[in-house]
């Protein structure tokens, strides 16, 4: 059953235990559910919205509909990634590099954690900036195979990938609606809460 059956509970129902992520404690130990599975209800729980393509036209088109629906037809989006900009430049979107011209940051990440549905992200994607620094609307556009169990495996992925160039600013998105407990998150350095729409394109 693919990650879209998932979301709207297509397929046919499993039986056995009515637990589930939602109905467990918050200190009970994770259900065994696949990875998709788990990042997709900790996200949806966090507050994103979420975007599920199976191709990369399907992808090009959530981000009009987003847009459409912010009514961010003639705002630029800041973005710090070229490669980005250029796989979405026929859209209709326009890229700023200055954070003062713009309501909307668009960004890559580095992974997907399932733990707890956050988006790690490290210099690659913020350079210098830390999260208050950019804009509170953010559309991040992920591939199905950065999706990881843990945090733990997330940074181990970091430092095998880079080596000796390992980014410096790493940090994670996770709370997507402002509450009072984030600012207890020291992950995120007391300015976490953003409105996140996530683009997430099926490369496995």
């Amino acid at each position: 059953m693919g990650i879209l059956d998932k979301l709207f509970g297509g397929g046919k129902k499993k039986k056995g235990s009515r637990e589930t992520v939602q109905t467990r404690g918050e200190h009970m130990p994770d259900l065994q559910i696949p990875v998709d599975e788990k990042f997709t209800i900790h996200f949806k729980k966090n507050g994103g919205k979420f975007l599920y393509c199976d191709s990369f036209e399907e992808a090009t088109a959530a981000l009009r509909d987003i847009i459409e629906e912010n009514h961010w037809g003639t705002t630029p989006f800041f973005s710090m990634n070229p490669h980005l900009e250029s796989r979405f430049k026929g859209e209709g979107v326009r890229f700023t590099d200055k954070v003062s011209e713009s309501d909307v940051f668009f960004t890559t990440c580095e992974h997907l954690i399932a733990q707890n549905g956050s988006i790690l992200v490290s210099s690659n994607q913020l350079r210098e900036k830390k999260l208050h620094e950019i804009p509170v609307n953010i559309v991040v556009f992920a591939t199905t195979s950065q999706l990881l169990e843990s945090l733990g495996e997330g940074l181990k992925s970091i430092k095998k990938k880079y080596r000796q160039q390992i980014p410096t600013n790493i940090t994670t998105l996770k709370h997507f609606e402002p509450t009072d407990d984030n600012s207890k998150d020291f992950m995120t350095y007391g300015s976490s809460s953003k409105h996140l729409y996530l683009i997430l394109l099926e490369d496995l």
